[in-house]
């Protein structure tokens, strides 16, 4: 068997949510508890019995941004769709995702509509990347006499829908989900995917939270488009992980620090781990303030630095999300996890229930 077999399942299509709960903190939370091997049922609700007043809950505060865009060739009308990965802020240049049929000319523009169909902004083709990725430049429509945005992200929120991922709903968003796929403390811009794990959260519950003097911390991990990419080799270690841009200061490392000598530090989200472990690579003393890109890997065995306990959604099949999360908690007791909650009836992936690693 294949390093990847490892962490491969059967999931029944009807176990994937399409919507979240009227209320996030319904959601159910399955406790996986490492030292005693064992699983508990709770509702994300609980969650402030589940921590003491020494632990340190740590979000991740980064901002979905509307990054799927749709719309056509304007020369042609033949229907196009693509998705915002960076902007160069040499050049204005921005690089896009895109599967559409057929060879796009440098010059050729495209028009792009926003949510209710209507012309908006035109992308002019430049080139395409080595990896097949559009390399285009905005620009307004002619006799447009508004001003154009400046930022990419005033581009988007103008012009882009919510890049949902492909099992809910084949990526097609909903007036809805420009809320319920955005975390309540999302605060800085640029995402491509929401921190799934957060969106369990609702003021009224954070409240809850503070008022128990556990202490919460953001950290920001910008989602790349990777997050929802399975792993296509046999082996771990041939696995080349997408990069992502974090940051952590100076003030939150600190607090983390001081509070893990009685407490736990708690990551809300695999994004939030990658931050925390970044930060403390290398660091034989805790955290650092730490800002930059990321790629890393954290497969088994893996020797966690900085974070004590994990709230996580349950994962895909194959994914580096999965074999993270077998890193923490042990594979057998991960997938152990897994099945029951298929056997429980949980609901899968990002509008769907939550597990707390302890």
């Amino acid at each position: 068997m294949s390093d990847i077999e490892l962490y491969d399942y059967e999931l029944p299509r009807e176990r994937i949510a399409q919507e979240p709960l009227a209320t996030r903190s319904d959601a159910r939370l399955m406790l996986v508890d490492r030292k005693h091997q064992s699983i508990d049922h709770y509702y994300v609700r609980d969650l402030p019995e589940l921590l003491t007043a020494d632990d340190t809950l740590v979000l991740n505060n980064t901002r979905v941004i509307p990054a799927r865009l749709v719309g056509y060739r304007t020369d042609t009308g033949g229907r196009w769709q693509g998705l915002f990965l960076q902007a160069d802020a040499a050049t204005g240049a921005w690089e896009v995702l895109t599967k559409t049929r057929g060879s796009l000319k440098s010059g050729e523009t495209l028009t792009i509509q926003d949510r209710e169909g209507r012309d908006g902004m035109l992308l002019v083709v430049v080139s395409r990347t080595d990896e097949g990725h559009l390399i285009v430049t905005p620009r307004m429509r002619a006799g447009d006499a508004s001003l154009p945005p400046t930022e990419p992200a005033d581009w988007l929120e103008q012009y882009g829908r919510i890049p949902l991922p492909p099992y809910i709903r084949d990526g097609h968003m909903v007036d809805a989900d420009v809320e319920n796929y955005q975390t309540v403390f999302a605060d800085r811009r640029g995402s491509v995917a929401a921190p799934t794990a957060g969106l369990h959260f609702t003021q009224p519950l954070l409240k809850h939270i503070r008022d128990g003097a556990t202490e919460i911390a953001e950290v920001t991990l910008h989602v790349g488009i990777g997050t929802f990419r399975p792993i296509a080799v046999d082996r771990l270690e041939d696995h080349t992980m997408h990069s992502e841009w974090g940051s952590i200061d100076a003030a939150t490392a600190n607090t983390i620090n001081e509070r893990r000598e009685h407490g736990r530090c708690i990551a809300v989200g695999t994004t939030s781990v990658r931050v925390l472990e970044s930060a403390a690579a290398g660091n034989h003393g805790g955290l650092n303030a730490w800002t930059g890109s990321t790629d890393l890997f954290i497969k088994p065995p893996y020797d966690f630095k900085a974070v004590d306990a994990l709230m996580t959604n349950f994962h895909l099949p194959r994914s580096s999300l999965l074999v993270l999360a077998s890193a923490f908690a042990g594979r057998d007791l991960i997938m152990e996890a897994y099945q029951i909650a298929i056997r429980e009836e949980y609901r899968f992936f990002s509008y769907g229930d939550a597990m707390l690693i302890v």
